[in-house]
């Protein structure tokens, strides 16, 4: 029988969101539906609000969550009725030229929900990221549902379906940073923070935090970095080039996305270093830079997509870690919140106030 929840939507580009009632379907074959129990407020479900990913409103916001799987479809066999889930947007088809490649973390044709969830005169919403998870309940593929340690507090684990893993991957995964790196972030919001925090994990010896709000160095001082740079009065790539031996870091993240802290990633990167952009840009950004430079700093220039992770091997070995005390998930949960204040955090983080506010359920 299809289930009446409540559920978070966009109406329309750049209209407060609203809490009302959405109808899940029953699952298909390979469908499963979550009973969703935190779920993280990223700042793609405020671009989706604002008509910034594309315009198939109304959308059901949410995609950063952890919860119980209640119904699984006819033929689902990579979860069972209880486990504790977190929920993620690249569920690996197997099939198409990136995974016959081995390379999965690129998968060109991830799964989602074969069946629609509607609002209740019957209006087919979008799911955010194909989750739509700001909902009591909600319907996904059984693939991105990746099975982690029950004993995890769920407004934690759900970090891992989106910013916290972006960040974290963008260090480990794309950076491979590794023992004994210079390693310097530009932007400490929730990304930046998580790649300060994955350098730390990596071993890395020296991290440079850098942004403008003094508050956002604090944060990221508190998960890792040994170095902060306040680029609202200084020179952000003489500084991070002083604190390396006037030559650049070994691996530089763009946890911003635009063209110019682009531009000082790049030229604060030592010769032959590595540059991650995991910040989303927007379509209108466009970037000129001499070609010559191109050339004559060599190195690598990487792009970041959900921290090239694998859920099934990257989530349960970070709860595993966290579990350790060796990785500090918690401190990026700044406020719990109800279904009903999302438009309110959204204010809250973009007021830069917030690493994560997360809604309970």
């Amino acid at each position: 029988m299809p289930q009446n929840v409540r559920g978070v939507i966009a109406r329309r580009s750049g209209a407060p969101v609203e809490l009302v009632t959405v109808v899940v379907p029953d699952p298909g074959p390979h469908d499963v539906v979550v009973r969703i129990q935190a779920c993280g407020v990223c700042h793609t479900d405020l671009t989706y609000r604002d008509g910034g990913v594309n315009d198939e409103f109304p959308f059901l916001l949410g995609h950063e969550a952890a919860g119980v799987v209640e119904t699984v479809g006819s033929a689902v066999t990579h979860v069972e009725v209880g486990d504790f889930v977190v929920l993620n947007w690249r569920a690996v088809c197997g099939q198409c030229r990136a995974c016959k490649r081995g390379h999965l973390w690129y998968c060109f044709d991830t799964h989602n929900a074969s069946k629609p969830m509607t609002l209740a005169d019957g209006t087919e919403l979008t799911p955010a990221l194909g989750i739509g998870a700001f909902a009591d309940k909600t319907l996904v593929h059984e693939g991105q549902c990746t099975k982690v340690d029950p004993d995890t507090d769920p407004a934690v684990a759900g970090l891992l379906g989106c910013g916290v893993m972006a960040g974290l991957g963008a260090a480990m995964n794309t950076g491979n940073v590794d023992r004994g790196d210079s390693v310097a972030v530009i932007g400490c919001g929730g990304v930046g923070d998580a790649a300060i925090a994955g350098a730390r994990l990596a071993g890395a010896a020296k991290i440079i935090a850098v942004d403008r709000d003094p508050k956002k160095l604090e944060w990221a001082r508190d998960l890792g970095a040994t170095h902060t740079i306040d680029a609202s009065n200084a020179d952000a790539v003489a500084e991070i080039q002083e604190l390396t031996g006037g030559f650049g870091a070994d691996v530089v993240i763009d946890a911003v996305g635009r063209p110019e802290t682009w531009k000082q990633a790049f030229y604060a990167r030592d010769l032959a270093g590595t540059l991650v952009l995991v910040g989303v840009p927007t379509p209108d950004m466009t970037l000129e830079m001499p070609l010559i430079d191109f050339f004559s700093h060599g190195g690598a220039l990487k792009s970041s997509w959900y921290g090239d992770c694998l859920p099934e091997r990257d989530f349960p070995m970070l709860i595993d870690l966290y579990r350790q005390g060796r990785l500090p998930l918690d401190k990026f949960v700044t406020e719990r919140i109800g279904l009903d204040s999302v438009e309110t955090a959204f204010e809250t983080m973009h007021r830069g106030e917030v690493l994560r506010s997360v809604v309970v359920l």
